[in-house]
């Protein structure tokens, strides 16, 4: 799947299936072992969640992805990005270091995983936007924390966000 999330083992989908629909196998091919693209897609514009690196450059130091192993060379450009997103409220991440990257770039404190800080984001047109940013846990097996549980925390910011 050319897609974000896209390693069968990963769980990000099956949180998301478990969220929305309460089935952890929504979105996913069990067959095939993938993940239904097009409903993936779907539920995220339908939700407004918009998708991103935090890396703008990266060296992978070994043959994975594990984070432990990425220097993020260049850290992705939030302020552009956020300029495309006049609506956007809350920054997610996953894991310690896309976490870390965020909160260097706005100069906030790391918040606890399930939890947010407020943030402040310098815009190049001089304004500043106000936002939370959200550490979710990693959805990568490697993670210690049960499928539920990751669902559980990841629903809080989708319900703090209907109200």
């Amino acid at each position: 799947m050319d897609f974000y999330y896209p390693n069968y083992i990963n769980d990000m989908w099956r949180v998301f299936g478990l969220i929305f629909f309460g089935d952890k196998d929504y979105l996913v091919d069990v067959p095939n072992r993938t993940f239904r693209l097009p409903e993936i897609i779907r539920l995220l514009q339908e939700q407004g969640v918009a998708m991103s690196d935090t890396g703008g450059e990266v060296e992978r130091l070994r043959g994975n992805a594990s984070d432990k192993y990425l220097n993020i060379k260049q850290p992705f450009d939030l302020a552009g990005l956020l300029q495309r997103m006049p609506d956007c409220k809350d920054i997610v991440t996953t894991g310690e270091k896309a976490a870390s990257v965020v909160a260097a770039l706005t100069k906030s404190a790391l918040p606890a995983v399930g939890e947010f800080v407020e943030v402040d984001v310098d815009m190049a047109d001089g304004s500043v936007r106000h936002l939370r940013h959200w550490r979710m846990p990693s959805t990568s097996r490697a993670y210690p924390m049960p499928l539920a549980k990751k669902a559980e925390l990841y629903s809080r910011l989708f319900s703090r966000n209907q109200a």
